[in-house]
């Protein structure tokens, strides 16, 4: 496991953002080639229970946990592989993980305040036995022996984040007019160009360039865990390689800076990533704080 720390993005967060002041949105799509979709994504607030704003899961019964918002929950996951089991990788991973996150919230807010580096062990851990627990079902099943998943989590709990990444699905944030991508690619390609061996232009296009060096459930997983300030005028976005394929950073900022609502966002974005072929699944999470008028 990794766990790492940004700089700051902000001095001074202010109060939390209640419920009213946070607009979030997340869609997914199977695409136009792709007969089922693999993705799946969840949002929610944590409280002294779960609430479930948003997700792609059949049952949301299983999730809940009772009523202050403790943390802001986010995240996508895209099975790897073809037929059911990459589906099932997915949905096994947002529902597992979303389990053990909200445990080991309950646990840190019995104690004065969370710890942040206590906390990001805790989000290591979830998903190292998040991978045990997809590995134990695939030895029951051998029909599931294989499967694996991408997962990109974020979770706020103000005024600090923290982002949790295994695989290539990805997390940006937008500030200060700039698109920035907060979690690293876990695949072969980057793997190359960060050893010097590829440039960025060798691995765009090239058969590694999604292959993946980490997953959940796959021969590898190494789970990164990223801490960060929160703060106000932040626009965070979550989504599967299926948008990123055929959109652009660049593409996806001017999106971003032209933003009226996280839902316009998602369905504009989706829309262009459909246009530009549409040849994976296609999930997007974007969610913002907004400071209610006097």
């Amino acid at each position: 496991m990794d766990i790492a720390t940004t700089a700051s993005m902000a001095t001074d967060p202010g109060a939390m953002p209640s419920d009213e002041e946070v607009d979030f949105y997340g869609l997914t799509h199977p695409g136009k080639v792709r007969t089922a979709n693999r993705d799946h994504f969840l949002i929610c607030s944590v409280r002294k229970h779960l609430e479930v704003h948003g997700t792609s899961l059949p049952d949301k019964g299983g999730l809940s946990v009772d009523s202050n918002r403790l943390a802001f929950l986010a995240m996508v996951a895209d099975g790897v592989g073809s037929g059911d089991k990459a589906e099932e990788a997915s949905r096994l991973a947002v529902s597992t993980i979303t389990r053990y996150v909200s445990e080991a919230l309950q646990t840190y807010y019995t104690t004065d305040s969370v710890d942040p580096e206590s906390f990001s062990r805790a989000l290591a851990d979830a998903a190292i036995n998040c991978h045990q627990v997809i590995e134990s079902q695939a030895l029951e099943n051998r029909d599931l022996m294989g499967m694996a998943t991408t997962l990109t989590l974020w979770i706020g709990i103000w005024p600090k984040a923290y982002l949790l990444q295994i695989g290539d699905s990805r997390c940006y944030v937008f500030r200060d007019d700039r698109l920035t991508q907060l979690s690293r690619d876990q695949t072969m390609a980057q793997d190359f160009i960060d050893q010097g061996i590829f440039t960025v232009t060798d691995a765009r296009g090239s058969r590694l360039e999604h292959v993946l060096s980490s997953s959940i459930g796959g021969p590898q997983s190494m789970p990164v865990v990223t801490t960060m300030d929160q703060n106000w005028n932040n626009v965070g976005l979550l989504c599967s390689d299926g948008l990123t394929k055929h959109v652009s950073d660049e593409r996806i900022a001017e999106v971003l800076r032209n933003m009226t609502s996280a839902q316009q966002v998602c369905e504009v974005l989706l829309q262009e990533a459909l246009d530009g072929g549409g040849t994976d699944n296609i999930t997007i999470i974007v969610g913002r704080d907004r400071k209610k008028e006097s």
